[in-house]
Formats: C-alpha cells, structure tokens, sequence
C-alpha cells in the first residue's frame, strides 16, 4: 500500500505539470487563431509583434514548472548580454528537455517571445502545436539527402526581410547524444567522445539567409549534473518526464557569444568553423564528465554563477491560460468548443502544415 502511494507521489510530479501545460493547449491556440484571422488585414511585424507576446505567455507557463516548479539550480558560465538581439542558438543535444535550456537563456534576456527552433520534421505531427510552431517562424527539416535546403532559405530570408525578430535554436548534431547509442557515436568522428559530429546544412543555410539580420552566434554547451554512475560512466541526460520528477539537481550552461563578423560564410571555411566549436565542446565537456581533479569535476571552466528565475515572471501566464481554460472546461458548450479545438484544430494544423512552405 505504501510503496503504491510513493509510485503514485512521483508519477504525480510529472502528470500534473503535463496536465496543465498540455491541457491549456486549445484556449490557447485559439487565442492565437484569432489574431491570426483579425493580422490578416494588418502588416506582418504587428502580427509578430503580438505572436511573440503570446508565444512569450505560453513559454512562461512551461518554464514555471521547469524552473520554480522543479527547483532546478541554473549555473551559467559566461556573460549573458542584456540587449536583445537578432541571433542564431547553437548547442549540443542530448535529451528532449534541451529546448528548455533555451527558454531559459532567453528569458533572462527579455527575448522568450523570440525563440523560434528548427526542428525534425517528424515534430510537425504534434497535436496543435506542431502547426503553431511552424506559423511562428520554425521550420522543419528532414535529414540527409531529404534536407530541403531552398525552403528552408525561403521562408528564413522572408522573416529577415519582414524584420522578425530570431532566436533561433540550432542542434548541429541532428540527433541527440545518447552514450548508451555506441553504434551512433561510432559513426561520428573519433575526436568527439561527449558530443556527436555536427552537421552543418541547417546551421549554414540560417546563416546565409539571415546573415545582414543577425547580430550573434550563441555557441551554448549543456551538462546535466547527475548524470555520471556510480562507476564513473556517463549515463543519459534526463528526459522531460525525469526533469519534472525532479532528478536534475543542476544544469550547468556554458555561454559564448560569437560576433557575425567571426564566423565565416563560405560552406568550407564554415565547416571547419563549426566543428572547431564542437571540438571546445567536447573538451570542456570531457572536463566536466572525467576531471580527475574533484573540485573541477561537474562544473565547467572558470565561474559559474547561479541564476534564479523570479516566480513573477512565470506565475502570471499560469493565472492567464488558467483563467482561459477554466471557462471553457466548466459549461457544455466550453466543453465542446474544447474538445473540437483538440481535434479539429489538429486534424486542419496537420494539413496545413504538410501543404504551407
């Protein structure tokens, strides 16, 4: 009876944060649909301009439960600039909740509304969300031969020239690193043991369509405290469902931003560019993983500062999409509105993005 409760406590910690940020989807997609027909008529920056405030709520809600709710400690390494500006994010991948550290950069910089990913092409069959995050300037790619290499250019160099802004969020390695996957890490370069070898077409296409309208790279690199065994061995970083379980002590988030003028455009010199960076990420990364020196073992290089997210800037999106849904959940008619919006409003978004560039 006992152990059955403490099953259902832990299961709780995920559901319950899964419930609400899944449940408030409908209110607010068709919040967002609405503007979306009332822009129409009105100039595509003050359609951004409102997109971005919305898509700013909505990311307050998830990291409300990322952030406060987990009570994860965030250690950044490196100066975040204050300023907005108009940059490519560049990190490695290793788990489904590295998005989040996105987020989590961005909002320190007033930037959250901003963020826009490029993202697998399977993604875009996520129920509601997967056409919300193409109408909001993502864009999906499909990997190897299959890369749409001119559609993605198009729709990135018309953002640049509407003047949108871009945080867009960039995962080279095309695949998440997983080193119990030893077959996939086999097939990457041998110089990289903690990261996989990056590919450079997305970055390199982003890059070349927006060049004039980016200020910065954002070179990020992410280590999950926790993650080592007992044995030493580095163990797969935390899945979504294991963060918000609290499992995930300390995220430790190397930043560096790199000038536009520093990084080179032409597709060789490029190539050689990234993978140098990938090359620092791996060291600082082996560092963190197998210093044999305890006091620089789990932490990067140099001091890492910690850095709090004020409840005040999640808490108010919560009551907003809380007092969006509420009354949609609470007549028959709401009820109806609700469940059609899940899936109608899937089944058109599923079409819409399978036939929009």
């Amino acid at each position: 009876m006992l152990l059955s409760f403490i099953v259902h406590t832990y299961s709780l910690r995920y559901w319950f944060p899964a419930t609400v940020m899944l449940g408030t989807a409908p209110a607010y997609v068709l919040s967002w649909g609405v503007w979306r027909l009332f822009s129409t008529v009105l100039p595509l920056r003050l359609y951004h301009k409102l997109d971005d405030r919305l898509y700013c709520v909505y990311q307050s809600l998830v990291l409300f439960f990322f952030e406060n709710y987990t009570g994860v400690e965030i250690v950044i390494y490196g100066d975040i600039p204050k300023k907005k500006e108009n940059v490519i994010y560049l990190s490695n991948h290793q788990c489904t909740a590295d998005w989040i550290i996105a987020d989590m950069l961005a909002i320190r910089q007033d930037a959250l509304g901003h963020v826009r990913y490029v993202l697998k092409d399977g993604l875009k069959w996520l129920p509601l969300y997967g056409c919300y995050f193409s109408q909001h300037g993502g864009v999906y790619v499909k990997r190897s031969a299959k890369f749409d290499e001119k559609a993605m250019k198009k729709k990135l160099l018309a953002q640049a020239e509407a003047g949108t802004p871009m945080y867009l969020v960039v995962f080279p390695e095309g695949t998440r690193y997983n080193p119990e996957l030893t077959d996939v890490i086999a097939a990457s370069l041998a110089v990289l043991k903690h990261t996989l070898t990056p590919r450079m077409k997305a970055s390199h296409v982003a890059i070349e369509a927006m060049q004039e309208h980016l200020d910065a790279v954002y070179d990020v690199t992410v280590a999950y405290e926790g993650t080592i065994d007992m044995a030493g061995q580095r163990r797969p970083a935390p899945s979504m469902p294991e963060f918000l379980c609290k499992e995930c002590p300390r995220v430790h988030i190397h930043f560096e931003r790199v000038d536009m003028k520093e990084v080179p455009p032409e597709p060789l010199f490029f190539r050689r560019w990234l993978h140098e960076r990938f090359e620092i990420k791996d060291r600082l990364l082996t560092s963190f993983y197998e210093s044999e020196d305890a006091d620089k073992k789990s932490c990067f290089p140099g001091e890492g500062r910690r850095s709090t997210l004020s409840i005040t800037k999640t808490l108010p999106s919560m009551v907003i999409l809380g007092g969006l849904t509420l009354p949609l959940l609470l007549t028959k008619a709401g009820r109806t509105l609700y469940f059609r919006t899940w899936v109608y409003g899937t089944l058109l978004g599923w079409l819409w993005v399978n036939v929009s560039p």
